[in-house]
C-alpha cells in the first residue's frame, strides 16, 4: 500500500536558499512523493517569491515529477491541511541584519547574524512570529510538522517548544552537516565509515568521531586541521585556527561559530576591519551583493538547475539537512541527523525541557536524542552560560521585559557589559521598532529620552523605515 502524497509548505519561500530546498526534494522524490509545494512570502518579498517561484517550477518541470509550485503571500491558504512546513525567513530581510551587525560593530562590539547582539536581536523579532505561525499550524494543520531552519535556529524552535506548546518541531542547522560532509576525507576515510556524535547548542556544538571498528579518531581530525586540510567551515565564518592545545585537551571538535568564543580578540578584529571598509562592509551588506547576484541568475528562463554561487551563502546543505529530515520522519528512516530537539537527558548538564542539538535518529515519532554524557568543566561552563543567556532571551522576546533583555546581555560574552553594552541595546531597539511591538513602551521613552544611532550607515536605514 502506498503512502499518501505529501504537501509541503515553505514560509519565507522567496529566500535565495529555495533552490537547495527543491533540489533535495527532487532527489528524495521516491521516497517522498511530493503532491504539492507551497512558498509563502510577505508583500515586502513578493518580487523575490515570483522569480524563486518560478525558477522551483522550472526545476520540477525538468525532473521526472509531475509537482506543482503554488505561490502566496497568504500564509493561512497555504498552510491547510499540510504535512511539513518549513521556516526559513528573515524578519526585516537582510537591513535588519545589518543594523544587528552595525550597531555593536560602531560601539567595539561583536555585529554578527546568530551571536552577541544581534543574534539575540534577530531571536526577539523572529520568535513572536514563529509563535503566531504555530498558532495558524494548531488550528489549519494540527498533525503537522514544523521543521526550522530560520536562525537563531536553536532560540527559536526552543521558543516553539517552550511558549507555542508546539512539541512536533525540529531546529536544522547545516553546519554539522558541512563538518561531516568535509571531514572523512582529512583522515582518508568516507562518511558511511564513520560515526559521528554531536552535543551543545546551536552554533555552539561540539563532535566525537569514531571509525568502522568503534574506534576514536577525533584526535586524528584534530590532528589533520593543523595540517591545512579543509575541514568544511561555513562561508560566513573567517577561519582563524583554534588553539590545537586547547582542542586536544577537551578531545571535541568545536563548530565554526566557537571561533567568536575561543578566538574572540582575533575575530572581532576582523570583524572591525571590514565594518570600518566601506568598500567591503559588514556579512550583511556582503551577502545582499550576493543575493543580488543569485536573483539575477534565477531570473534566467533557461535555468533549471541550483547555481554553484549558491554555495557562497552560509547555508550551503541546508537542503541535506531538511530534506533528509521531512524523508526520514514520512518514512519512519530513522536516520543520524544532527538537530535541535527537546534535550530528554541527552546532555545531562543541561535541563531536560530544554532545547539541545544533538545527534539523533530521526523517525515518524520526531527526533530521538542520542546520549551524550555529561561534559567537562570547561564545556560544561560555557554551555550552561550560553543556555541561560539564551532562556532569558526567549522569554524577553515573550513578554517584551527589558530588565529580563539586559540580563541576556550581561549574560552574553559579546556584549562587554556596562554602559556601551546599555548603549548597544538600547540603539537597536530604536533601530527595530517596527518589529518589536513588545518593547513599544521602552521604545517610545527611549526616543522621548533622545537616544539616537550612531552608526551612520545603521541610521539612515531606520530613518528610511527600512
Amino acid at each position: 500500500m502506498g503512502k499518501k502524497p505529501v504537501k509541503i509548505v515553505t514560509i519565507g519561500g522567496g529566500s535565495s536558499y529555495t533552490p537547495e530546498l527543491m533540489e533535495g526534494f527532487i532527489k528524495r522524490y521516491d521516497e517522498l512523493p511530493i503532491k504539492e509545494i507551497w512558498l509563502v512570502d510577505i508583500e515586502d518579498g513578493k518580487e523575490k517569491l515570483e522569480i524563486v517561484g518560478k525558477m522551483a517550477q522550472r526545476m520540477w518541470d525538468a525532473s521526472p515529477y509531475d509537482v506543482k509550485v503554488h505561490l502566496t503571500l497568504d500564509r493561512r491558504e497555504a498552510l491547510k491541511d499540510a504535512n511539513f512546513v518549513t521556516t526559513q525567513f528573515r524578519v526585516g530581510l537582510l537591513n535588519a541584519r545589518i543594523k544587528d551587525e552595525r550597531i555593536p560593530f560602531s560601539y567595539g562590539m561583536l555585529g554578527q547574524e546568530t551571536n552577541g547582539a544581534g543574534g539575540m536581536f534577530k531571536a526577539l523579532r523572529t520568535i513572536p512570529v514563529i509563535l503566531s505561525i504555530v498558532e495558524d499550524m494548531k488550528e489549519l494543520c494540527p498533525d503537522a510538522w514544523l521543521v526550522n531552519f530560520t536562525n537563531p535556529s536553536g532560540m527559536v524552535t526552543e521558543a516553539v517548544m517552550r511558549f507555542g506548546k508546539w512539541d512536533k518541531v525540529i531546529g536544522l542547522c547545516n553546519v554539522p552537516v558541512g563538518a561531516m560532509l568535509d571531514e572523512p576525507k582529512t583522515i582518508g576515510k568516507t562518511l558511511d565509515q564513520l560515526t559521528y556524535k554531536f552535543a551543545g547548542l546551536n552554533h555552539f556544538h561540539w563532535h566525537k568521531v569514531y571509525d568502522e571498528n568503534g574506534k576514536e579518531v577525533t584526535k586524528d581530525i584534530i590532528e589533520a586541521m593543523y595540517e591545512g586540510k579543509d575541514m568544511g567551515i561555513p562561508a560566513n565564518i573567517h577561519d582563524i585556527p583554534f588553539f590545537k592545545e586547547q582542542l586536544l585537551q577537551m578531545n571535541m571538535i568545536p563548530c565554526g561559530y566557537h571561533r567568536y568564543y575561543y578566538r574572540e580578540e582575533e575575530m572581532l578584529a576582523h570583524g572591525l576591519e571590514e565594518y570600518n571598509d566601506p568598500k567591503v562592509g559588514t556579512r550583511g551588506q556582503q551577502v545582499q551583493q550576493t543575493e543580488h547576484e543569485l536573483f539575477e541568475l534565477y531570473k534566467n528562463p533557461d535555468l533549471d538547475h541550483k547555481p554553484e554561487q549558491l554555495a557562497k551563502r552560509g547555508g550551503a546543505h541546508y537542503s541535506d539537512a531538511a530534506c533528509e529530515t521531512i524523508a526520514s520522519i514520512y518514512g519512519n528512516k530513522l536516520s543520524h541527523i544532527v538537530v535541535t530537539t527537546k534535550n530528554n537527558g541527552s546532555v545531562p548538564d543541561l535541563p531536560a525541557d530544554c532545547a539541545v542539538e544533538v545527534s539523533s535518529y530521526i523517525g515518524s515519532t520526531g527526533a530521538r536524542a542520542i546520549a551524550f554524557g555529561p561534559l567537562q568543566p570547561a564545556q560544561r561552563g560555557w554551555l550552561q552560560c550560553m543556555k541561560n543567556m539564551e532562556l532569558c532571551v526567549e522569554e524577553a522576546a515573550v513578554t517584551g521585559d527589558y530588565g529580563l533583555l539586559m540580563q541576556a546581555f550581561i549574560l552574553n560574552p559579546q556584549t562587554v557589559s556596562g554602559q556601551k553594552m546599555v548603549n548597544v541595546l538600547n540603539e537597536l531597539l530604536i533601530a527595530h521598532e517596527k518589529y518589536l511591538p513588545q518593547f513599544a513602551d521602552k521604545i517610545a521613552e527611549l526616543k522621548a529620552s533622545g537616544v539616537t544611532i550612531k552608526d551612520d550607515v545603521a541610521r539612515e536605514l531606520t530613518e528610511k523605515g527600512l
